[in-house]
């Protein structure tokens, strides 16, 4: 399980783009807790209020003309749900299907969208102690997608603003 780790007395604020609610409990200084996964060697982390569910990896049934790194669609127990695999969405050189696939179905402004990453691990409670801001450099996510790094013991969490990472008008999927 998780534990807190000392750090300072420095509150965490957000990035300026970050308006989740896990980012407004993070600045008024309560834990959050989020959903640890990996994409490429690297994990991340989600606001655990966001997912709906996480499901293993089936191929989505295609779409012609579908945007690069929408896989398609799932039908989940009567919704259509887009799937975006976040691999190839951010540019990963390699996008393997395996046992660890999965897709975590959020719920995002009042829609629902599945995202592929190479696996989930836990779900991880962080304090404001816990919480720095993201160092500025060109990475796979820029700074409007990231809402800090989240520590804890030896591990590091790149904590993603979802909402605006699938925003992207280049997935297509439109009112997110």
């Amino acid at each position: 399980m998780s534990q807190t780790i000392a750090l300072d007395d420095t509150p965490f604020l957000p990035a300026d783009g970050a308006r989740t609610s896990s980012a407004r409990a993070m600045a008024l200084g309560h834990t959050s807790e989020y959903l640890a996964f990996k994409l490429g060697g690297e994990e991340y982390g989600i606001d655990i209020l966001r997912v709906q569910e996480i499901r293993s990896f089936e191929p989505p049934t295609r779409m012609a003309n579908a945007p690069h790194g929408v896989l398609g669609v799932l039908d989940l127990r009567g919704v259509i749900v887009p799937v975006v695999d976040l691999r190839l969405h951010l540019r990963f050189a390699e996008a393997r299907y395996d046992s660890n696939t999965v897709v975590i179905v959020l719920s995002i402004t009042g829609r629902v969208v599945g995202v592929v990453v190479d696996g989930v691990s836990d779900v991880i409670s962080l304090g404001p102690k816990q919480m720095r801001p993201a160092p500025g450099f060109n990475a796979r996510l820029s700074a409007e997608h990231v809402m800090g790094i989240g520590t804890i013991d030896r591990r590091m969490l790149i904590l993603v603003d979802i909402d605006p990472l699938l925003s992207d008008p280049a997935l297509g999927l439109l009112n997110l």
